[in-house]
C-alpha cells in the first residue's frame, strides 16, 4: 500500500496528487502537512481552518489549496446525509446566503 500524506483522512480513498507542499491548521492550531489535493479536502472539512505553504513549496501552493477547498463539500469522501451546517461547499453556502 502506498503511503499518503498526513493530511489524507483515513476514510478518503483518493491518492496523493503531488508532493507535500502545505500545512493546514485548524482553529486550535493543530495541523497536518499535505499535498494540495488532500490539504484542500481537509481544509474544506474544517471550521476556521487555514493553509500555509511550506518553505520549499512552489509559488501559489497555498492559494491553490485554499481556492480548491472553497469548492469542495465537507467530508466529500462520505456518502449520504450530512449534519448541519449545509452539506454544500463553502462557495455554495455563500451563494445561498447572498440570495
Amino acid at each position: 500500500m502506498d503511503r499518503r500524506c498526513p493530511a489524507a483522512h483515513p476514510d478518503d480513498p483518493t491518492p496523493c496528487v503531488g508532493p507535500v507542499t502545505v500545512t493546514v491548521l485548524d482553529a486550535l492550531n493543530a495541523g497536518a502537512d499535505g499535498c494540495e489535493h488532500h490539504a484542500a479536502r481537509l481544509l474544506a472539512s474544517l471550521d476556521g481552518g487555514r493553509v500555509y505553504a511550506l518553505p520549499d513549496a512552489p509559488p501559489g501552493a497555498a492559494i491553490r489549496t485554499f481556492t480548491a477547498a472553497g469548492g469542495i463539500r465537507p467530508f466529500c469522501w462520505l456518502d449520504g446525509p450530512r449534519p448541519e451546517p449545509s452539506p454544500l461547499s463553502d462557495i455554495a453556502n455563500r451563494a445561498q446566503r447572498d440570495r
